[in-house]
């Protein structure tokens, strides 16, 4: 499976390591990405999805629901 957050898409960025004598090489940064099992009250059936930490918070906020249906309807998740 990638690097991408299934609910909000974010992905591997690309840069430059920078060093004292100015340098520079390439390098990546990945996305905080956890593996989070969720409960969905309205199936009553839990979903697994890969997201990112930022994500996690917006579901605590909004809930699981809310951003299921925003993910579908941006084609981030089927």
């Amino acid at each position: 499976m990638s690097r991408v957050c299934q609910l909000t898409g974010k992905s591997v960025m690309v840069g430059n390591n920078v060093s004292h004598s100015n340098r520079k090489t390439k390098r990546r940064f990945f996305p905080n990405l956890v593996t989070k099992r969720f409960f969905i009250p309205e199936d009553e059936s839990y979903i697994t999805l890969k997201i990112s930490t930022s994500a996690l918070r917006t579901i605590n906020k909004k809930g699981i629901s809310a951003c299921l249906k925003e993910a579908r309807l941006k084609g981030y998740l089927k």
